[in-house]
């Protein structure tokens, strides 16, 4: 763990926040987003960082603001990183994979009470950090917040806004939450195709890994043995399922591994105020008839036949070469301008009442959206706050941000959430 070293307080920094792994893909996207950004009525005090000096020279000269502080810094560079987090009140990273990668900055960040947010689903190294860095971020200040991106923001705040909706118009909070992804257009960037593999490699030689990812409450704080036995269980889709509550077919979502322990974790975060037998779900809506159940069957049978591609090194390499994107790779502006999604959150209460609202983006779901919704939240982290009021820790975008969030999200990154009627 690291050490407190010339601990420098947060009022008296420089910069408001720093990019790290600025000249990546989403990081590029990330700095655009930045350009115009403000915190309490004045323009955002921001720097970009990465390892090649020519790259942030160039990234400077594309964003056209000559200005730009920029600083090298190797991601394993304890030192270099301990220095820049010395001039930041936030550093955003979108260095992947992060289990490879991440570590030393997120170290550096508790010990020295600076916030720190990045892009990660990688459920494993959250669980790592949560127990390596939270008591130094704790005795810091320095608030930790992971999954600032598509996973899993529209689902910890969409099951956030409904259940805000459901206290508001019913009286009551909902009981269990399932949430159908119904339209995700867009494409994949190589930083999270490497970071995929990478899980899917580690959790073919591990058995302790492989529980961990699928063990919906991974995240979640630890409780007494007598509060943990009587979690409720968390349903699963596992394969093509007829969904009679939404009236469609189903098959499994990749980003709920991700998301469910998230939204679990922030539940548990904010005291559970939707009850202790709260329950929630993710899977992908294709459809009613045959048409839906064939397409239920094919995107299942895809995932199943990937997944195994994947945990085989033979295989692996020739996804590699000739098939998936190269980290530093993604979709074109075009591409993410054309992209979007909906997701639908149902709600049910104990006493059998039902609620329903959805999330949409206007853009790419894993690049063009997310990488407003990072800026967002980096804004939102970048606020001031009081010292004397900071709670340090590890935080999820639910528990931390809350309405605020969703407020900047609405007004700012073309995300939207509304509550819809159930017929």
């Amino acid at each position: 763990m690291a050490e407190f070293t010339g601990f420098v307080p947060r009022a008296s920094r420089p910069l408001d926040l720093v990019v790290f792994g600025a000249t990546g893909f989403v990081g590029r996207l990330l700095c655009e987003e930045l350009t115009q950004a403000q915190v309490v009525g004045r323009p955002l005090r921001w720097a970009i960082a990465g390892r090649s000096p020519a790259r942030l020279e160039a990234l400077r000269a594309a964003l056209a603001v000559p200005q730009l502080p920029y600083r090298v810094v190797e991601a394993t560079d304890t030192a270099a990183l301990t220095a820049l987090c010395r001039e930041a009140r936030l550093i955003v990273s979108t260095v992947g994979p992060y289990v490879l990668r991440g570590e030393p900055l997120v170290a550096a960040c508790a010990a020295s009470g600076t916030d720190y947010a990045d892009l990660t689903g990688e459920v494993h190294w959250i669980r790592r950090m949560i127990e390596r860095h939270e008591p130094a971020a704790r005795a810091s200040g320095a608030r930790l917040l992971h999954c600032c991106g598509f996973d899993s923001i529209p689902s910890d705040l969409g099951v956030l806004y409904l259940q805000r909706e459901a206290q508001r118009r019913l009286g009551m909070s909902c009981a269990r939450i399932a949430m159908r992804v119904r339209t995700l257009r867009g494409g994949v960037s190589g930083g999270t195709v490497a970071s995929l593999l990478n899980v899917v490699r580690e959790a073919a030689a591990d058995p302790a890994l492989r529980r961990i990812l699928v063990d919906p409450y991974s995240l979640c704080p630890p409780e007494a043995p007598d509060v943990a036995a009587a979690r409720p269980r968390q349903p699963r889709t596992r394969g093509a399922r007829y969904d009679a509550e939404f009236g469609c077919w189903t098959s499994p979502f990749v980003m709920s591994a991700i998301n469910v322990p998230v939204v679990l974790r922030s539940h548990a975060l904010l005291g559970q105020p939707w009850g202790g037998c709260f329950t929630y779900d993710e899977a992908i809506a294709t459809g009613s008839g045959l048409k839906g159940r064939l397409r239920a069957v094919s995107l299942a049978a895809g995932l199943a036949a990937f997944t195994a591609a994947a945990a085989l090194a033979p295989t692996r390499a020739l996804l590699e070469r000739f098939l998936l994107p190269a980290p530093g790779e993604g979709p074109n502006a075009e591409a993410r301008r054309r992209g979007g999604f909906e997701l639908r959150f149902m709600g049910a209460t104990t006493d059998g009442q039902h609620l329903a609202a959805r999330v949409r983006g206007d853009r790419d779901p894993g690049y063009g959206s997310t990488a407003r919704m990072l800026a967002q939240a980096a804004i939102c982290l970048a606020e001031p706050v009081d010292d004397g009021t900071r709670r340090g820790g590890s935080w999820t975008p639910a528990s931390l941000l809350g309405e605020t969030l969703i407020d900047r999200l609405q007004a700012h990154a073309g995300v939207s959430f509304e509550w819809v009627a159930v017929r």
